[in-house]
């Protein structure tokens, strides 16, 4: 278990008492493959570890295991590549197969000079379109994201709710690179059950100061605060979040992906 600083939210928190957020690991979780029931893989993993669900616990979980269970897996020894791919391949040097993948999973490419950095369907803007080959057992198979993380996330929160009894949010977090920063974030790309933005725009702070501009990625932070617990060598895709105050809410994750118009790097 891991204990980060207190978070505290002016809209959601009550009367001045500052809520203690606490992050629990769900360890033992197994190798998923699809069809297999990962609801009841992350009960069993709650209950190993003697957690009992609270409503209002949110539930972060990776997103390649999403992709497994939903059978979004494909064999390289299955794609034919492309002239387009060969050349990009070429000049990556990556497996023509694999970039042959990100072009499908694409809607456009924006860079591909150092890195094949793509649009999917989804409208994220990512490295690779989120085709990955980590955590996969294989040498020529890769994950696709979730064909529909928003959806995916709200079937997994539903069916907590009728197993558990309790009003649990799901967040389905990846990792994603930052326009001028270093390294690797958790990110979320699929969300149910808790706003995914907190607009403090006409507020103020707390010198008096009215707020104009900042709208913060609540499902975001919580993906990046779990992710100090996913360690991918150990295989802890789901992180249990309990204590963070918020109104239930169905709002999807791709709320947050910035209207093309007003971004700066596209």
């Amino acid at each position: 278990m891991a204990k980060p600083s207190n978070l505290r939210s002016s809209s959601f928190a009550n009367s001045g008492a500052t809520p203690e957020v606490r992050l629990f690991s769900l360890p033992g979780i197994p190798e998923i493959h699809a069809g297999r029931d990962l609801v009841k893989c992350v009960i069993d993993a709650a209950r190993r570890a003697a957690i009992r669900f609270e409503s209002g616990d949110i539930l972060v979980i990776a997103q390649k295991i999403v992709s497994k269970a939903e059978g979004a897996v494909v064999r390289l020894t299955a794609i034919k590549p492309s002239p387009k791919a060969r050349s990009l391949a070429g000049r990556l040097k990556k497996d023509p197969r694999a970039v042959q993948v990100v072009l499908n999973e694409s809607r456009r490419i924006v860079r591909s000079d150092h890195v094949l950095i793509t649009e999917t369907h989804h409208g994220f803007v990512c490295a690779n379109a989120g085709v990955d080959h980590s955590n996969v057992p294989g040498n020529d198979v890769v994950t696709l994201l979730p064909r529909n993380p928003d959806r995916s996330a709200k079937k997994l929160a539903a069916a907590f709710r009728r197993r558990t009894g309790k009003r649990v949010a799901v967040i389905i977090s990846d990792t994603f690179g930052r326009p001028w920063r270093l390294g690797l974030t958790n990110v979320a790309i699929g969300a149910a059950g808790l706003p995914v933005l907190l607009d403090l725009r006409g507020s103020r702070d707390r010198h008096g100061k009215l707020l104009s501009a900042t709208i913060l990625a609540i499902a975001d932070e919580l993906a990046a605060a779990a992710g100090l617990l996913m360690e991918k060598s150990k295989g802890s895709p789901v992180v249990l979040i309990r204590g963070y105050r918020y109104k239930p809410r169905f709002e999807p994750a791709t709320r947050i992906i910035r209207p093309a118009a007003e971004d700066l790097f596209r």
